[in-house]
């Protein structure tokens, strides 16, 4: 059972003094503004005999069910931080194994302390370029190299010529500009399950969190795009 089905909704309380953000604002908020931070699950030690604990969605569902804040344990935290940052955290913290894990969470985190958002390489193209050049008083060249030889004729006799060529390659890569996109996509998901989390979670009292989104693939021009339900890809 997901985090999202076994929060219970309490989204109908407290709405009176709510701010309504996307979920993009709602991380920067928490990460960059409250500081909040990743309180990420600590090893077991086998040797103290230590199993897995308490994780963090279990703390989540327990403040859901309590219908307050939980004190005390190696969870409480920081008195500086708002509280409601402090279940974003641990919202983005919970992130599965096939939405990236801990590696998202990480990365969802420092890109809202930064106030970004990843970089899908707009514009990109690739195109052909030498793979070297030199400049000289007559300007930039291109570095060639020798690749054989052949046989002319020329003046009246035949000559042996060196053969050479210039080494191009395409910047940026078309593998570089995929790589982009596709990290770009994977960002994507985990902000929709994480919005999806805090919306279906209920829990966030200062905050509304609404169904904003940025746009699933910037690159695909809009008369390219396709309706999957309710979600633009």
């Amino acid at each position: 059972m997901s985090i999202h089905s076994r929060f219970p909704n309490r989204s109908a309380t407290n709405t009176r003094s709510k701010r309504a953000l996307d979920v993009q604002q709602v991380l920067e908020w928490a990460f960059r503004m409250e500081k909040a931070r990743l309180e990420l699950p600590e090893p077991p030690d086998p040797e103290r005999g230590e199993g897995l604990g308490f994780g963090l969605e279990y703390v989540l569902m327990q403040r859901a069910a309590l219908g307050c804040r939980i004190d005390g344990g190696r969870y409480k935290p920081d008195s500086s931080t708002h509280e409601d940052a402090d279940v974003v955290a641990a919202c983005v913290a919970g992130l599965p194994t096939s939405l990236g894990g801990l590696r998202m969470a990480i990365r969802l985190a420092e890109l809202a302390r930064a106030g970004i958002t990843p970089d899908w390489m707009p514009g990109a193209v690739p195109r052909c370029v030498p793979v070297e050049t030199k400049r000289n008083q007559h300007g930039e060249r291109s570095i060639t190299i020798p690749v054989g030889t052949t046989r002319v004729f020329s003046r009246g006799k035949w000559r042996t010529v060196e053969l050479r060529a210039c080494p191009v390659t395409f910047s940026p890569h078309p593998d570089q500009i995929a790589a982009a996109r596709r990290h770009y996509d994977h960002w994507w998901l985990a902000l929709d399950w994480v919005r999806e989390g805090l919306r279906d979670g209920g829990m966030l009292r200062s905050i509304d969190v609404t169904d904003a989104m940025p746009k699933r693939q910037p690159w695909v021009p809009r008369t390219c795009c396709e309706q999957i339900g309710n979600k633009t890809v």
